[in-house]
């Protein structure tokens, strides 16, 4: 089967569960269990996986220096390696987020080795209402449009891994 960027491909239902006309319309998901995620950057396609069964893929921005693995803080790149989704933010100021669990351990060390701090608060999240439509416009996030992140938020549960790819 062919993967078409910018549609989901769903196996199991996704139906609404309350819609609010100005912000995110939480979706209750009542199919198979997202196992796993996989961000390929150079494609710009995420999967979500249930073992290895593609659940859904979605086309994504980067970072606005996409190329390379994450180094330290504004540097503007996506990190790359194995990473956790590490918590959900219903509130977030890019419609919704979940969060990536970068810096870990090594990533810290790589960047107190350069003498500068690594850097936070990667996600997953939609579209603010200000973008301008640039790509790669973020600061090292993974975006998707505001209806994706609507059915991504809906299917992925906190501890969830992730591998982002070059």
């Amino acid at each position: 089967m062919e993967l078409h960027s910018r549609r989901a491909i769903l196996l199991g239902g996704v139906s609404v569960l309350a819609a609010c006309a100005s912000g995110p319309r939480f979706l209750d998901y009542d199919g198979p269990q997202v196992t796993s995620i996989v961000a390929y950057k150079g494609q710009r396609l995420m999967h979500l996986l249930h073992n290895d069964t593609v659940l859904a893929s979605y086309a994504f921005e980067l970072g606005f220096a996409p190329d390379g693995h994450k180094r330290v803080e504004g540097d503007g790149r996506t990190p790359e390696g194995q990473y956790w989704i590490d918590r959900r933010n219903p509130e977030s100021e890019f419609h919704l987020s979940l969060g990536i669990s970068y810096p870990n351990a090594a990533d810290r060390a790589a960047a107190a080795a350069l003498g500068l701090p690594p850097g936070g608060d990667i996600f997953i999240h939609g579209t603010p209402k200000f973008r301008i439509g640039q790509r790669d416009w973020t600061v090292g996030c993974i975006a998707v449009s505001n209806s994706e992140m609507e059915v991504i938020y809906s299917m992925v549960g906190t501890g969830t891994p992730i591998w982002i790819l070059p």
